[in-house]
Protein backbone atom coordinates (compact mmCIF):
# COMPACT_ATOMS: atom_id res chain seq x y z
CA UNK A 1 0.00 0.00 0.00
CA UNK A 2 1.74 3.16 -0.91
CA UNK A 3 -0.27 5.37 1.97
CA UNK A 4 1.89 3.09 3.85
CA UNK A 5 4.77 2.68 2.37
CA UNK A 6 5.49 6.13 2.27
CA UNK A 7 5.19 7.15 6.17
CA UNK A 8 7.75 4.41 6.67
CA UNK A 9 9.63 5.92 4.09
CA UNK A 10 9.15 9.92 5.48
CA UNK A 11 9.79 7.70 8.86
CA UNK A 12 13.42 6.53 8.08
CA UNK A 13 14.57 9.12 5.87
CA UNK A 14 18.20 10.19 6.68
CA UNK A 15 17.82 8.49 9.51
CA UNK A 16 20.66 6.12 10.99
CA UNK A 17 19.19 3.14 12.13
CA UNK A 18 20.24 -0.28 14.13
CA UNK A 19 18.62 -3.62 13.26
CA UNK A 20 18.92 -4.94 16.64
CA UNK A 21 18.88 -8.60 16.46
CA UNK A 22 18.96 -10.19 12.82
CA UNK A 23 16.40 -13.23 13.01
CA UNK A 24 13.31 -13.97 11.18
CA UNK A 25 12.24 -10.55 11.73
CA UNK A 26 15.34 -8.62 11.41
CA UNK A 27 15.90 -10.12 8.00
CA UNK A 28 12.65 -8.50 7.41
CA UNK A 29 13.48 -5.07 8.62
CA UNK A 30 16.63 -5.46 6.06
CA UNK A 31 14.78 -6.14 3.26
CA UNK A 32 12.41 -3.17 3.46
CA UNK A 33 15.39 -0.83 5.03
CA UNK A 34 17.44 -1.27 1.48
CA UNK A 35 13.91 0.55 -0.07
CA UNK A 36 14.35 3.36 1.84
CA UNK A 37 16.79 6.21 2.47
CA UNK A 38 18.71 5.62 5.58
CA UNK A 39 22.28 4.34 6.87
CA UNK A 40 21.71 0.76 8.38
CA UNK A 41 23.88 -1.47 11.07
CA UNK A 42 23.06 -5.00 12.14
CA UNK A 43 23.74 -5.86 15.28
CA UNK A 44 23.97 -9.34 16.81
CA UNK A 45 25.54 -11.71 19.53
CA UNK A 46 26.13 -14.08 16.65
CA UNK A 47 27.98 -13.40 13.57
CA UNK A 48 25.69 -12.70 11.08
CA UNK A 49 27.57 -11.98 8.24
CA UNK A 50 26.42 -13.31 4.68
CA UNK A 51 25.17 -12.27 1.36
CA UNK A 52 22.40 -10.30 2.54
CA UNK A 53 24.61 -8.08 4.94
CA UNK A 54 27.64 -7.25 2.35
CA UNK A 55 28.67 -3.67 2.62
CA UNK A 56 26.51 -3.43 5.82
CA UNK A 57 28.46 -2.70 9.00
CA UNK A 58 27.61 -5.73 11.73
CA UNK A 59 28.23 -6.04 15.56
CA UNK A 60 28.63 -8.77 16.53
CA UNK A 61 30.27 -10.57 20.00
CA UNK A 62 29.31 -10.25 23.89
CA UNK A 63 29.51 -6.21 23.28
CA UNK A 64 26.85 -6.07 20.72
CA UNK A 65 24.47 -3.86 22.95
CA UNK A 66 27.33 -1.42 23.29
CA UNK A 67 26.64 1.88 21.68
CA UNK A 68 22.80 1.87 21.33
CA UNK A 69 22.62 5.93 21.66
CA UNK A 70 24.97 6.31 18.64
CA UNK A 71 21.63 6.13 16.25
CA UNK A 72 18.46 7.60 15.81
CA UNK A 73 16.22 4.91 15.40
CA UNK A 74 16.42 1.06 16.51
CA UNK A 75 14.64 -1.34 15.40
CA UNK A 76 13.87 -4.22 17.94
CA UNK A 77 13.51 -7.66 17.31
CA UNK A 78 11.53 -9.50 19.53
CA UNK A 79 13.40 -12.00 20.84
CA UNK A 80 16.15 -9.80 21.87
CA UNK A 81 15.96 -8.79 26.06
CA UNK A 82 16.78 -5.67 27.37
CA UNK A 83 15.25 -5.81 30.87
CA UNK A 84 15.80 -2.24 32.28
CA UNK A 85 19.56 -2.45 30.98
CA UNK A 86 18.94 0.65 29.08
CA UNK A 87 18.66 4.59 29.52
CA UNK A 88 15.95 6.78 28.44
CA UNK A 89 17.59 8.07 25.74
CA UNK A 90 17.89 4.39 24.17
CA UNK A 91 14.32 3.75 25.30
CA UNK A 92 13.36 6.40 23.40
CA UNK A 93 14.62 5.91 20.16
CA UNK A 94 13.50 1.69 20.14
CA UNK A 95 10.73 0.56 18.14
CA UNK A 96 9.55 -2.50 16.19
CA UNK A 97 7.66 -3.73 12.97
CA UNK A 98 4.60 -4.39 15.43
CA UNK A 99 4.94 -0.47 16.30
CA UNK A 100 5.16 1.03 12.86
CA UNK A 101 2.30 -1.25 11.81
CA UNK A 102 0.11 0.42 14.50
CA UNK A 103 1.58 4.11 14.02
CA UNK A 104 1.26 4.02 9.96
CA UNK A 105 -1.10 1.58 8.59
CA UNK A 106 -4.27 2.74 7.98
CA UNK A 107 -5.69 -0.42 7.54
CA UNK A 108 -8.11 -1.93 10.39
CA UNK A 109 -5.92 -4.26 12.60
CA UNK A 110 -7.44 -6.72 14.99
CA UNK A 111 -4.52 -7.40 17.32
CA UNK A 112 -4.71 -10.39 19.60
CA UNK A 113 -2.62 -11.55 22.54
CA UNK A 114 -2.53 -13.77 25.68
CA UNK A 115 -0.28 -15.65 27.60
CA UNK A 116 -1.97 -18.77 25.68
CA UNK A 117 -4.69 -19.53 22.76
CA UNK A 118 -3.39 -16.24 20.37
CA UNK A 119 -1.86 -18.18 17.86
CA UNK A 120 -5.05 -20.84 17.57
CA UNK A 121 -7.58 -17.47 17.58
CA UNK A 122 -5.92 -15.24 15.40
CA UNK A 123 -5.45 -18.41 12.72
CA UNK A 124 -9.53 -18.90 13.45
CA UNK A 125 -10.36 -15.35 13.01
CA UNK A 126 -8.16 -15.26 9.95
CA UNK A 127 -10.22 -18.57 8.95
CA UNK A 128 -13.22 -17.06 9.48
CA UNK A 129 -12.87 -13.66 7.84
CA UNK A 130 -10.73 -14.97 4.42
CA UNK A 131 -14.09 -17.77 3.85
CA UNK A 132 -16.74 -15.07 4.84
CA UNK A 133 -15.40 -13.11 1.68
CA UNK A 134 -13.39 -10.50 3.52
CA UNK A 135 -10.14 -9.21 2.19
CA UNK A 136 -7.43 -10.05 5.19
CA UNK A 137 -4.30 -11.81 6.10
CA UNK A 138 -2.70 -12.69 9.39
CA UNK A 139 0.48 -11.95 10.06
CA UNK A 140 2.70 -11.31 13.39
CA UNK A 141 3.57 -13.50 16.24
CA UNK A 142 2.24 -16.26 13.93
CA UNK A 143 5.52 -16.41 11.99
CA UNK A 144 4.87 -13.58 9.59
CA UNK A 145 7.05 -10.17 10.00
CA UNK A 146 4.08 -7.91 10.48
CA UNK A 147 5.85 -5.34 7.92
CA UNK A 148 5.86 -8.33 5.38
CA UNK A 149 2.68 -7.88 4.26
CA UNK A 150 2.74 -4.30 2.79
CA UNK A 151 2.85 -5.61 -1.04
CA UNK A 152 -0.16 -6.96 0.01
CA UNK A 153 -2.68 -4.48 1.30
CA UNK A 154 -5.83 -2.99 -0.49
CA UNK A 155 -8.04 -0.19 1.12
CA UNK A 156 -9.90 -2.58 2.64
CA UNK A 157 -7.68 -5.49 3.98
CA UNK A 158 -8.56 -6.30 7.36
CA UNK A 159 -5.06 -7.50 9.15
CA UNK A 160 -5.24 -10.25 11.49
CA UNK A 161 -2.19 -9.79 14.15
CA UNK A 162 -1.36 -11.94 16.75
CA UNK A 163 1.13 -10.34 19.03
CA UNK A 164 3.66 -11.49 21.40
CA UNK A 165 4.27 -9.43 24.79
CA UNK A 166 8.36 -8.77 23.22
CA UNK A 167 5.87 -7.86 20.09
CA UNK A 168 3.91 -4.87 22.39
CA UNK A 169 6.63 -4.12 24.13
CA UNK A 170 7.86 -1.04 22.54
CA UNK A 171 4.85 0.06 20.82
CA UNK A 172 3.41 3.14 20.95
CA UNK A 173 -0.19 2.77 19.45
CA UNK A 174 -3.14 -0.12 19.78
CA UNK A 175 -5.27 -1.80 17.78
CA UNK A 176 -8.38 -0.95 16.53
CA UNK A 177 -9.43 -4.22 17.85
CA UNK A 178 -7.49 -5.69 20.35
CA UNK A 179 -7.77 -9.25 21.95
CA UNK A 180 -6.57 -9.90 25.17
CA UNK A 181 -7.41 -13.39 26.00
CA UNK A 182 -5.72 -14.52 29.45
CA UNK A 183 -2.36 -13.77 31.27
CA UNK A 184 -0.41 -16.74 33.23
CA UNK A 185 3.12 -16.22 34.38
CA UNK A 186 5.06 -17.01 31.67
CA UNK A 187 8.19 -15.61 30.34
CA UNK A 188 10.42 -14.92 33.14
CA UNK A 189 13.24 -15.25 31.57
CA UNK A 190 12.75 -12.38 29.68
CA UNK A 191 11.76 -9.86 31.54
CA UNK A 192 12.49 -8.42 35.36
CA UNK A 193 9.47 -9.80 37.01
CA UNK A 194 5.90 -11.00 36.88
CA UNK A 195 4.64 -7.01 36.66
CA UNK A 196 6.92 -6.03 33.54
CA UNK A 197 5.33 -8.72 31.47
CA UNK A 198 1.98 -7.87 32.85
CA UNK A 199 2.69 -4.47 31.76
CA UNK A 200 3.68 -5.46 27.95
CA UNK A 201 1.01 -7.22 27.49
CA UNK A 202 -1.29 -4.11 28.37
CA UNK A 203 0.26 -1.96 25.74
CA UNK A 204 -2.44 -4.04 22.88
CA UNK A 205 -4.94 -1.40 24.70
CA UNK A 206 -3.37 1.43 26.44
CA UNK A 207 -3.09 3.90 23.51
CA UNK A 208 -6.85 2.88 22.45
CA UNK A 209 -9.47 5.37 21.50
CA UNK A 210 -12.76 5.72 21.43
CA UNK A 211 -14.42 3.97 18.61
CA UNK A 212 -11.93 1.20 19.23
CA UNK A 213 -13.18 -2.58 20.95
CA UNK A 214 -11.19 -4.26 23.37
CA UNK A 215 -12.28 -8.07 24.11
CA UNK A 216 -10.49 -9.13 27.09
CA UNK A 217 -10.94 -11.64 30.55
CA UNK A 218 -13.28 -10.20 33.06
CA UNK A 219 -10.61 -11.19 35.19
CA UNK A 220 -8.26 -8.22 33.71
CA UNK A 221 -10.74 -5.86 32.20
CA UNK A 222 -9.46 -2.55 33.29
CA UNK A 223 -11.53 0.59 34.40
CA UNK A 224 -11.94 4.26 32.75
CA UNK A 225 -10.24 3.58 29.05
CA UNK A 226 -12.07 5.01 26.17
CA UNK A 227 -12.45 1.75 24.09
CA UNK A 228 -15.21 -0.20 24.28
CA UNK A 229 -15.00 -3.05 26.37
CA UNK A 230 -16.47 -6.83 25.71
CA UNK A 231 -15.48 -9.40 28.54
CA UNK A 232 -14.69 -12.94 27.82
CA UNK A 233 -15.02 -15.91 30.67
CA UNK A 234 -15.32 -19.86 30.60
CA UNK A 235 -17.62 -19.11 32.87
CA UNK A 236 -20.97 -16.82 33.18
CA UNK A 237 -21.65 -13.77 33.36
CA UNK A 238 -19.40 -12.47 30.68
CA UNK A 239 -20.53 -10.59 27.21
CA UNK A 240 -18.59 -14.13 25.66
CA UNK A 241 -19.16 -16.90 27.82
CA UNK A 242 -19.67 -20.68 28.05
CA UNK A 243 -22.59 -22.46 28.61
CA UNK A 244 -21.99 -25.84 29.34
CA UNK A 245 -20.96 -26.78 25.71
CA UNK A 246 -22.70 -24.08 23.89
CA UNK A 247 -21.08 -20.58 23.19
CA UNK A 248 -22.96 -17.24 24.21
CA UNK A 249 -22.05 -14.20 22.84
CA UNK A 250 -24.14 -10.77 24.16
CA UNK A 251 -27.18 -13.61 25.18
CA UNK A 252 -27.53 -15.45 21.91
CA UNK A 253 -25.80 -19.05 22.17
CA UNK A 254 -24.92 -21.05 19.33
CA UNK A 255 -23.80 -24.92 19.47
CA UNK A 256 -20.51 -25.13 17.25
CA UNK A 257 -19.20 -28.25 15.07
CA UNK A 258 -15.41 -27.85 15.87
CA UNK A 259 -12.39 -30.01 15.61
CA UNK A 260 -11.06 -28.46 18.12
CA UNK A 261 -10.63 -30.22 21.73
CA UNK A 262 -11.34 -28.48 25.45
CA UNK A 263 -13.26 -25.94 26.85
CA UNK A 264 -10.47 -23.35 26.33
CA UNK A 265 -10.81 -23.66 22.91
CA UNK A 266 -14.68 -22.82 23.10
CA UNK A 267 -13.74 -19.61 24.18
CA UNK A 268 -11.19 -18.84 21.78
CA UNK A 269 -14.06 -19.55 18.96
CA UNK A 270 -16.82 -17.45 20.45
CA UNK A 271 -14.02 -14.59 20.85
CA UNK A 272 -13.30 -15.36 17.24
CA UNK A 273 -16.54 -15.88 16.22
CA UNK A 274 -17.86 -12.62 18.15
CA UNK A 275 -15.04 -10.56 16.50
CA UNK A 276 -15.92 -11.64 12.89
CA UNK A 277 -19.65 -10.54 13.67
CA UNK A 278 -18.03 -6.93 14.18
CA UNK A 279 -16.44 -7.19 10.64
CA UNK A 280 -19.14 -7.95 8.59
CA UNK A 281 -19.64 -11.60 8.67
CA UNK A 282 -23.22 -13.08 9.26
CA UNK A 283 -23.64 -15.94 11.44
CA UNK A 284 -23.92 -18.98 9.45
CA UNK A 285 -20.90 -18.43 7.51
CA UNK A 286 -19.14 -17.88 10.76
CA UNK A 287 -20.41 -21.16 12.15
CA UNK A 288 -19.33 -22.77 8.86
CA UNK A 289 -16.12 -21.64 8.85
CA UNK A 290 -15.47 -22.79 12.62
CA UNK A 291 -16.52 -26.43 11.61
CA UNK A 292 -13.71 -26.14 8.98
CA UNK A 293 -10.87 -24.76 10.79
CA UNK A 294 -8.27 -27.98 11.26
CA UNK A 295 -6.28 -26.53 14.09
CA UNK A 296 -2.68 -25.87 14.42
CA UNK A 297 0.31 -28.43 14.39
CA UNK A 298 1.96 -28.77 18.04
CA UNK A 299 -1.23 -27.63 19.88
CA UNK A 300 -3.43 -30.75 20.89
CA UNK A 301 -2.74 -32.36 17.35
CA UNK A 302 -2.99 -36.31 16.89
CA UNK A 303 0.40 -37.61 15.69
CA UNK A 304 -0.33 -41.24 15.30
CA UNK A 305 -1.73 -44.37 17.13
CA UNK A 306 0.14 -47.21 17.78
CA UNK A 307 -0.71 -50.89 19.17
CA UNK A 308 -4.19 -49.04 20.30
CA UNK A 309 -2.76 -45.83 21.80
CA UNK A 310 -3.16 -42.74 21.15
CA UNK A 311 0.29 -40.38 21.05
CA UNK A 312 -0.87 -36.17 21.39
CA UNK A 313 1.99 -33.60 20.16
CA UNK A 314 1.18 -30.48 22.68
CA UNK A 315 4.52 -29.42 22.28
CA UNK A 316 3.34 -25.88 22.41
CA UNK A 317 2.47 -25.45 25.91
CA UNK A 318 4.71 -23.82 27.74
CA UNK A 319 3.10 -22.97 31.29
CA UNK A 320 1.57 -25.10 33.77
CA UNK A 321 -2.47 -23.53 32.86
CA UNK A 322 -1.45 -25.25 28.98
CA UNK A 323 -0.69 -28.50 30.66
CA UNK A 324 -4.11 -29.06 32.80
CA UNK A 325 -6.35 -27.47 29.90
CA UNK A 326 -4.52 -30.54 27.58
CA UNK A 327 -5.52 -33.06 30.41
CA UNK A 328 -8.90 -31.81 30.82
CA UNK A 329 -9.54 -31.87 26.76
CA UNK A 330 -9.55 -36.07 26.42
CA UNK A 331 -12.06 -38.40 28.31
CA UNK A 332 -8.16 -40.42 29.99
CA UNK A 333 -4.86 -39.71 29.83
CA UNK A 334 -2.57 -42.46 31.54
CA UNK A 335 0.52 -41.06 30.90
CA UNK A 336 2.03 -37.52 30.57
CA UNK A 337 5.23 -35.90 29.23
CA UNK A 338 6.12 -32.76 30.98
CA UNK A 339 9.31 -30.48 31.31
CA UNK A 340 11.79 -28.62 29.80
CA UNK A 341 13.98 -25.30 30.03
CA UNK A 342 13.25 -24.07 33.92
CA UNK A 343 12.74 -19.94 33.73
CA UNK A 344 11.93 -20.29 37.66
CA UNK A 345 7.95 -20.32 36.94
CA UNK A 346 5.79 -21.71 39.91
CA UNK A 347 4.36 -24.90 39.21
CA UNK A 348 2.54 -25.54 42.34
CA UNK A 349 -1.04 -25.32 40.18
CA UNK A 350 0.23 -28.05 37.62
CA UNK A 351 1.55 -30.28 40.71
CA UNK A 352 -1.48 -30.43 42.47
CA UNK A 353 -3.88 -30.78 39.58
CA UNK A 354 -1.11 -33.76 38.53
CA UNK A 355 -1.59 -35.49 42.41
CA UNK A 356 -5.34 -34.91 42.54
CA UNK A 357 -5.54 -36.68 38.82
CA UNK A 358 -5.81 -40.96 38.19
CA UNK A 359 -3.28 -40.28 35.49
CA UNK A 360 -0.98 -43.05 36.05
CA UNK A 361 2.59 -42.33 34.85
CA UNK A 362 4.18 -38.78 35.09
CA UNK A 363 7.44 -39.03 33.10
CA UNK A 364 9.68 -35.97 33.98
CA UNK A 365 11.92 -34.21 31.44
CA UNK A 366 14.86 -31.88 32.86
CA UNK A 367 15.19 -29.48 33.65
CA UNK A 368 11.79 -28.30 35.56
CA UNK A 369 10.39 -31.27 35.35
CA UNK A 370 13.52 -33.30 37.29
CA UNK A 371 12.82 -30.21 39.78
CA UNK A 372 9.15 -30.74 40.59
CA UNK A 373 9.41 -34.78 41.50
CA UNK A 374 9.95 -34.48 44.88
CA UNK A 375 6.73 -32.88 45.17
CA UNK A 376 4.86 -35.19 43.07
CA UNK A 377 2.79 -38.01 45.15
CA UNK A 378 4.42 -41.29 44.01
CA UNK A 379 1.59 -43.46 45.88
CA UNK A 380 -0.68 -43.91 43.33
CA UNK A 381 0.79 -43.52 39.91
CA UNK A 382 4.65 -43.74 38.65
CA UNK A 383 7.09 -41.12 38.14
CA UNK A 384 9.65 -41.85 35.74
CA UNK A 385 12.60 -39.32 35.87
CA UNK A 386 13.59 -39.42 31.83
CA UNK A 387 17.13 -38.32 30.51
CA UNK A 388 15.41 -37.06 27.45
CA UNK A 389 12.20 -36.32 25.09
CA UNK A 390 13.80 -39.87 23.34
CA UNK A 391 13.92 -41.72 27.24
CA UNK A 392 10.75 -40.73 27.82
CA UNK A 393 8.91 -41.79 24.69
CA UNK A 394 10.74 -45.10 24.72
CA UNK A 395 9.52 -45.20 28.64
CA UNK A 396 5.74 -43.86 27.65
CA UNK A 397 5.91 -46.85 24.85
CA UNK A 398 6.46 -49.51 27.76
CA UNK A 399 3.74 -48.03 30.10
CA UNK A 400 1.18 -46.30 28.48
CA UNK A 401 -2.49 -47.98 27.07
CA UNK A 402 -4.56 -45.54 25.98
CA UNK A 403 -2.94 -42.08 25.32
CA UNK A 404 0.11 -40.31 25.86
CA UNK A 405 0.04 -36.92 26.12
CA UNK A 406 3.44 -34.24 25.68
CA UNK A 407 2.52 -31.43 27.06
CA UNK A 408 5.47 -29.83 28.34
CA UNK A 409 4.35 -26.85 29.94
CA UNK A 410 7.97 -25.24 29.75
CA UNK A 411 9.73 -23.41 27.06
CA UNK A 412 12.33 -25.87 24.80
CA UNK A 413 15.42 -23.56 24.70
CA UNK A 414 18.28 -25.61 25.73
CA UNK A 415 17.43 -28.52 24.27
CA UNK A 416 15.49 -27.63 21.15
CA UNK A 417 15.48 -24.17 18.63
CA UNK A 418 11.96 -23.64 19.30
CA UNK A 419 8.43 -25.72 20.30
CA UNK A 420 8.22 -26.82 16.45
CA UNK A 421 11.37 -28.28 16.83
CA UNK A 422 10.86 -29.90 19.83
CA UNK A 423 7.12 -31.67 18.58
CA UNK A 424 8.58 -32.59 15.03
CA UNK A 425 11.05 -34.92 17.51
CA UNK A 426 8.46 -36.61 19.41
CA UNK A 427 6.60 -36.93 16.26
CA UNK A 428 9.70 -39.11 14.89
CA UNK A 429 10.46 -40.71 18.30
CA UNK A 430 6.68 -41.72 18.34
CA UNK A 431 6.59 -43.48 14.69
CA UNK A 432 10.07 -45.10 15.26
Amino acid sequence: MNVFFDKLSEFFNGKTVLILGFGREGRSTLALLKKMNCAVTIADKNDVTCAETAGIPVISGEHYLDGLDNYDIIMKAPGIALFNDISDSVRAKITSQTDLLLRFCPNRVIGITGTKGKSTTSSLTYHILHNCGKDTVLIGNIGIPPLDCIGELTDGTIIVCEMSCHQLEYVQASPDTAIYLNLFEEHLDHYVDFNAYRTCKENIYKYQAAGNTLIINKELAPANIPANIVTASLTEPADICLNGDRISIFGETFTVSTKLLGRHNLYNIGIAMYTAMQYGCDKQGILAAVSTFDGLKHRLEEVGTINGVKYINDSISTCPSTAIAAVRAFPKVDTIIVGGMDRGIDYTELIVFLNASDIENVILLPDSGHKIEPRLDHTKRSIYKAADLADAVAHAKKVTKVLCLLSPAAASYGFYKNFEERGEHFRTLVGS
